[in-house]
């Protein structure tokens, strides 16, 4: 059966998304500014600007969102625990971490998900997404990293960072989803910017989508 979405419960699936190195504070600004009014689950943003953006978002249900080990993943794991544990204290409700890509690659399993683990320890109530980077990945890979994160206790697995050689496909959302079944949320993100490449996502199973054209995909629905 095919979801009839509005406006709203739409934008409630989007994590509204700028991690630019050359975004400025009132981009930050303006981000929060159209989460608020659009209704996004969260707004998404380097760890630097968790302050402000929490501060912007202060009374709304948009929760601040920061990226952890971004965007390739390979800071030890216990600067990922104090970056997670930072960003939370100065008012991230949500974080999303990149894995140890090579790590997995390489099967070194037990690392990865200890990786995972000290993130989610450290980050307390805040709701954990683990970035697989799925364009690096086997899909084999791919299915041992959901099965990891979810073994460390993360709340969601996501596709992409949006900095790789690739972004979100629909059939790693499937693979993902089929992994994970519904234990777990499954965010899509990286290259998604119409309404149509949305509701493939939606439809493939993510519960969750990043992108830094929310605001132009919303416009899309019509009420």
């Amino acid at each position: 059966m095919t979801t009839v979405w509005t406006r709203g419960s739409l934008a409630a699936c989007i994590d509204h998304t700028l991690l630019k190195p050359t975004a400025t504070q009132e981009q930050i600004r303006s981000l929060c500014r159209e989460a608020r009014a659009a209704g996004f689950a969260a707004v998404c943003v380097n760890p630097c600007y968790i302050p402000l953006a929490a501060a912007e978002l202060s009374g709304s249900p948009v929760n601040a969102c920061a990226v952890i080990g971004f965007p390739l993943g390979a800071n030890a794991g216990r600067i990922k625990a104090a970056e997670a544990e930072l960003a939370v204290a100065q008012g991230a409700a949500e974080v999303d971490m990149v894995i140890q890509i090579g790590a997995l690659k390489a099967g070194r399993h037990a690392e990865v998900e200890q990786d995972i683990r000290g993130v989610v320890q450290a980050a307390g109530a805040a709701l954990v997404k683990v970035i697989i980077e799925t364009c690096f990945l086997t899909d084999a890979e791919k299915a041992a990293a959901c099965r990891l994160a979810a073994s460390a206790g993360a709340r969601f697995v996501k596709t992409s960072t949006g900095f790789g050689s690739g972004g979100a496909t629909a059939a790693d959302v499937r693979l993902m989803r089929t992994t994970v079944g519904t234990a777990l949320g499954v965010k899509a993100s990286g290259g998604i910017r119409s309404l149509a490449e949305t509701l493939v996502m939606l439809e493939a199973g993510a519960s969750r989508i990043g992108t830094s054209a929310g605001m132009e995909i919303v416009a899309k629905v019509a009420v």
